[in-house]
Order: structure tokens, then C-alpha cells, then sequence
């Protein structure tokens, strides 16, 4: 989709997991804390995927740090750029936030929203922010094709996330 207000939204309770939205751009992208996320349109990459875990709800927040660890080893991959973890939710390259990944439960699935600057050049980097922005561009010096940024993104997710649920398997009693 071109434009929405949020790829989030986009994926209805009855979508099947493992279900994506894509945008070009979002007008009401926010992250943690109800923060706005802004990008100009055509410039980040900006998608949603649906995630059915069955696991205690208790459990449900770790998933944002199993997506968080996925989109840095796709950064590194893909862009030859090292991120930093910035516990909850928020990915920094030479601290300086780059991406952020927001995991909301509901109606028994967990959407994961996740929005990574890439193409954003320096001149148009939010600057009304609490931590200072930055962009794959910015820091790499060269475009990053966001599709293929996108499929590395997805397949390291797809890994850490059956990871992750098999370790819920193994701790059963």
C-alpha cells in the first residue's frame, strides 16, 4: 500500500499469522509511549507483521526484543552497519536511532509494527525528537534497497521467532 494511517491497522484479527503490511509511508506512524514516528513518504521502510504465539501472556513482550535482534542482524547484512539494541525498542547506529519495533497484543495475536529510516537523508531527519535520528543512507553514504532489506528482515524474523517459540517448548515441565 502507498499510504495508510498505519501499517497496523492493515492487518485484520482473522489474517493468518505471519501475515505482512507494507507502506510507503504512514500519516499516524507512532512507537512506544504513543511517540509519532515520522519519514517522508517513499523514503523507510514501514511494515507490520501478525504473529499467533501460543504462550503465557507474560512472555508476549519479549517479542520485540526477538524483532529487534532480527532487524540488526538484517541491518548488518544488508547495509554493513552494526546497530545497538537500545532495550525496549529501538535500534541506534552510533547512537543515533535508526529504526524502533512496536509489539501490540490483542484479540490473541501480537502485531508487530517495525519502521527502519533507510533512504532519509540527513536535511530530513526529524529533529523535534528525544534521541537524535539517523538513517541507513546517512551512515552507509549509499541507498539501500528497501524490498530486499525487507525479505532479510522477514527470513532473520521468521528464524529467531521459531527459535524463540521452541525454547518455550523446551521449558515446559
Amino acid at each position: 500500500m502507498e499510504s495508510t494511517p498505519s501499517t497496523q491497522l492493515l492487518l485484520a484479527p482473522g489474517a493468518p499469522e505471519g501475515a505482512v503490511a507494507v507502506a510507503g509511508v504512514q500519516t499516524e506512524g507512532r512507537g512506544r509511549l504513543g511517540r509519532r514516528w515520522l519519514a517522508p513518504a517513499g523514503t523507510s521502510l514501514l511494515f507490520s507483521v501478525q504473529l499467533q504465539p501460543r504462550v503465557a501472556s507474560a512472555r508476549l513482550p519479549e517479542l520485540t526484543g526477538v524483532a529487534a535482534h532480527a532487524c540488526a542482524e538484517a541491518l548488518e547484512v544488508v547495509a554493513a552497519l552494526a546497530a545497538e539494541i537500545k532495550h525496549p525498542n529501538d535500534l541506534l547506529i552510533r547512537g543515533r536511532k535508526v529504526a524502533g519495533v512496536l509489539a501490540e497484543a490483542r484479540e490473541g495475536r501480537v502485531v508487530l509494527g517495525i519502521g527502519i529510516n533507510v533512504n532519509v537523508r540527513e536535511a530530513d531527519l526529524p529533529t523535534d525528537v528525544d534521541r537524535p535520528a539517523t538513517s541507513l543512507l546517512v551512515e552507509s553514504g549509499r541507498e539501500i534497497d528497501r524490498a530486499e532489506l525487507l525479505v532479510e528482515i522477514l527470513e532473520r524474523l521468521e528464524t529467531r521467532y521459531d527459535e524463540w517459540l521452541g525454547a518455550r517448548l523446551r521449558r515446559r515441565p
